[in-house]
């Protein structure tokens, strides 16, 4: 019997969830806008799928923006530890403004990686985060514990015991 090609399905786990943002307008004399990432809350239905308007009082804006999904990989498990390792886990979400309408910025993306988040700031790209609640911090954590294991730290060899040309 052959093989067609059967690929087991493997699932990550997920969780979706939407995030909101405060945009201000003039906040001082040398910005026009300033955007603000302000949470990051459970995705439900009633949200929809579309960015809305929770409050706009012509000078400060919020916006819901739902529907992100944030999936676990197992190779980022060590940015997820360095996230808890801090004790103060954060989401990181990347976000972007309008190059033609400065007005306009939105969220790209939502992640929990320590690594991932270096990585868009390597990039230039606008990054902000907000606290990580309690219980998607342990979450988090036994995710990490059970794909993330620290190397043992080597020890070194004190140099008085190196040859003067091997001291470093």
């Amino acid at each position: 019997m052959q093989n067609v090609g059967y690929v087991p399905v493997t699932t990550r786990p997920a969780i979706r969830v939407a995030v909101v943002m405060e945009r201000e307008a003039n906040p001082n004399q040398w910005e026009a806008w300033r955007f603000r990432l302000i949470d990051v809350v459970p995705h439900e239905e009633a949200f929809g799928e579309a960015p809305r308007i929770l409050r706009d009082d012509g000078k400060v804006r919020r916006t819901l923006y739902p529907n992100f999904t944030l999936e676990l990989f197992r190779d980022e498990a060590e940015g997820y530890f360095l996230n808890l390792r801090t004790g103060t886990p954060v989401w990181f979400v990347m976000w972007r403004v309008d190059d033609e309408d400065p007005s306009r910025a939105w969220p790209e993306t939502v992640s929990v990686s320590y690594n991932e988040a270096g990585r868009w700031l390597d990039a230039q790209e606008r990054i902000d985060n907000v606290p990580l609640p309690a219980d998607l911090a342990e979450w988090l954590q036994a995710y990490a514990d059970e794909h993330y294991k620290p190397e043992p730290k080597k020890r070194r060899r004190p140099q008085s015991f190196l040859a003067p040309g091997q001291r470093s």
